[in-house]
């Protein structure tokens, strides 16, 4: 079977634009949370989010492909552009595909639109291809001549998870040597959270003090941050990557997905559904629960999400669990949704390729329900050979991907 690496990395999210200063802040306790600036919320009882900061989208993109994008779509293509000059890899259109995942889709793009229909403006020959989640990598394709397999995954919030685990599949099939894999969230908009506010997901305590607000693990968690941002990555086999002489970051050697089948939004009490996908990823990279070294963990910050999710953790990891290294970087960034699958794998290609550990934010007064080993302090390191990324979502979607150091 062959063997899969990383060779290019792209990040813009609430803490950074670029996989260099997010790396570098989550591990120095940065926190992009903060009042909301892009819309009024004066009707809104949530009023703080992770949106992404001084993000120009003409800085990274031609302007005829900007302004036909929104800024889900922004992002994730800023992201792409980064990963790809990362890989230094000259693109072979019929060997060479693209992987997007995305939550949400255009629905801030929705939002403005009816908002702007109610009050009389027509609506605007180019809606449909600003709010469908496939057409950002189409753009991407376009401009870079990308002919080969090509999919848009929706999978709530475990899409970039499993963004990664589609364009793995596709490399092993021999359906491509190299995939794009990209992802975007826009998610700053009155529909969301208003209704996430209404349904008790969101916290509403920490308005007057952001940064406190996303506290993962902690007993006094409330709820969760929204955020927004894209991650990118270039994966190859490692034959076509070494072919050509690329620098590595790391390797992918786990992945999986499955689902609860347990309820709409809320995850199996124990982690039943998170604790089987684990396994399965850890059985196909091979590996043992001992030799995980970093665990980047969903973490959203809810209360019994938290609980379900440090459930799994201890199923699989038994007593491992008290020593394994554990964080959640949406105490920084807020909750990134479909992003966030890349953008915390960048987190784990991090931790394993330079030994520093992400920290998670407002750790403060330890939950007994939540009985794991976070990682509290700033600067902490540790000389990882493997680390995990989960990604849970709506609908009782999991997502597991395991990325190694590279050895010849």
């Amino acid at each position: 079977m062959s063997r899969i690496v990383i060779t290019g990395m792209g990040a813009v999210t609430p803490v950074g634009i670029g996989t260099d200063r997010y790396l570098e802040a989550i591990g120095g306790g940065v926190c992009g949370i903060d009042r909301i600036t892009k819309i009024d919320t004066e009707n809104l009882a949530v009023k703080i989010a992770g949106e992404v900061k001084n993000f120009d989208p003409l800085d990274y993109i031609p302007r005829k492909i900007a302004e036909n994008m929104v800024d889900f779509m922004h992002y994730a293509y800023a992201a792409a552009e980064e990963a790809l000059r990362d890989s230094g890899m000259e693109v072979d259109p019929f060997r060479t595909g693209i992987m997007m995942g995305t939550a949400l889709d255009g629905l801030a793009e929705i939002s403005r639109t009816q908002q702007a229909a109610d009050l009389g403006k027509k609506v605007g020959p180019k809606f449909l291809t600003k709010v469908l989640g496939n057409l950002a990598p189409a753009q991407f394709a376009i401009a870079h001549g990308i002919k080969g397999p090509g999919m848009t995954v929706n999978t709530a919030c475990s899409s970039g998870g499993d963004a990664i685990t589609m364009a793995a599949m596709m490399l092993r099939a021999g359906d491509a040597d190299a995939m794009v894999v990209m992802a975007g969230e826009a998610s700053v908009n009155e529909l969301l959270i208003g209704s996430l506010t209404r349904s008790q997901a969101l916290t509403r305590v920490h308005n007057d003090d952001p940064t406190r607000a996303s506290r993962p693990f902690d007993a006094d968690r409330s709820g969760f941050v929204i955020g927004e941002g894209g991650g990118a990555l270039v994966l190859e086999t490692l034959e076509h990557a070494r072919k050509r002489g690329a620098r590595i970051h790391g390797e992918l050697v786990g992945y999986a997905n499955n689902t609860d089948a347990y309820h709409m939004v809320a995850p199996h009490p124990q982690g039943e559904g998170a604790a089987a996908c684990v396994r399965v990823a850890l059985r196909r990279a091979g590996l043992a629960p001992e030799q995980i070294g970093y665990l980047n963990a969903h973490g959203t910050s809810t209360p019994a999400g938290d609980i379900a999710e440090a459930n799994a953790i201890r199923a699989v990891f038994g007593d491992w669990t008290d020593q394994l290294p554990v964080s959640s970087t949406k105490g920084a960034t807020g909750h990134l949704m479909g992003a966030g699958g890349i953008t915390e794998v960048i987190a784990c290609i991090g931790a394993v390729r330079d030994g520093i550990l992400p920290v998670n934010l407002n750790y403060d007064t330890p939950d007994p329900q939540c009985d794991l080993h976070v990682v509290a302090s700033v600067g902490a390191k540790a000389d990882v050979a493997y680390a995990m990324s989960n990604s849970l979502g709506f609908g009782g979607q999991n997502a597991c991907i395991i990325v190694g150091k590279y050895r010849d």
